[in-house]
């Protein structure tokens, strides 16, 4: 049950969110002693397409997003983000950084403080009627918990399919392949809350 698509570099003008993904992704790249030439081969993403992912004169989809963040070992938040000082803090919506992808119209919104050292990361997603985007597998010790909001979406998980209703969760090691579809007439919302295990 597989999807057979393949990540496409789809182009789109760099959106007001997610500010930080060019400087991020150039910052963590340089942090892993990599070139251009390497984190493409590590990643399976164009060298052109980080190239201008990391100038900001595009976005990329959220499958490519996956690909580069599973490359570095990161989180998407991770990318999309700005690590601040552990402690009591409030982030208003509008500090909550926000990737739309071009290619399915798929948003994801942080809901959780970014530190530098790691921790739970929660984030509210939206995903389209008709539509379905995939990530490609986390590193080892990353897992997820799925709670959908509103609607009914489809899980697939290395060829394994499970649907979600509202107010059903769906926990699953992230190490693998998954997709979300939305088979239905409307958006579903939902809530994934990710939790790296081998940073403790």
């Amino acid at each position: 049950m597989r999807s057979q698509r393949q990540p496409r570099d789809v182009e789109a003008p760099p959106a007001a969110d997610g500010v930080h993904l060019p400087g991020n992704l150039r910052q963590f790249r340089l942090q892993a002693g990599l070139t251009l030439d390497q984190l493409a081969e590590r990643s399976g993403v164009s060298r052109a397409m980080i190239s201008k992912v990391e100038r900001g004169v595009s976005v990329p989809t959220a499958t490519v997003l996956g690909r580069l963040a599973a490359a570095l070992q990161l989180s998407l938040s991770q990318l999309l983000g700005q690590a601040k000082t552990r402690g009591p803090r409030l982030l208003g919506r509008a500090e909550q950084p926000v990737f739309r992808d071009p290619a399915t119209g798929f948003e994801r919104r942080s809901l959780s403080p970014l530190f530098a050292d790691g921790g739970v990361d929660v984030a509210f997603n939206v995903l389209p009627a008709g539509r379905a985007v995939a990530f490609p597998a986390h590193h080892t010790g990353v897992e997820e918990y799925l709670v959908v909001h509103e609607g009914v979406l489809a899980v697939v998980i290395d060829e394994v399919a499970f649907t979600v209703a509202a107010g059903d969760s769906l926990f699953y090691p992230s190490d693998r392949v998954h997709e979300f579809r939305n088979e239905t007439d409307r958006p579903v919302t939902f809530y994934i809350v990710i939790d790296d295990r081998s940073k403790r």
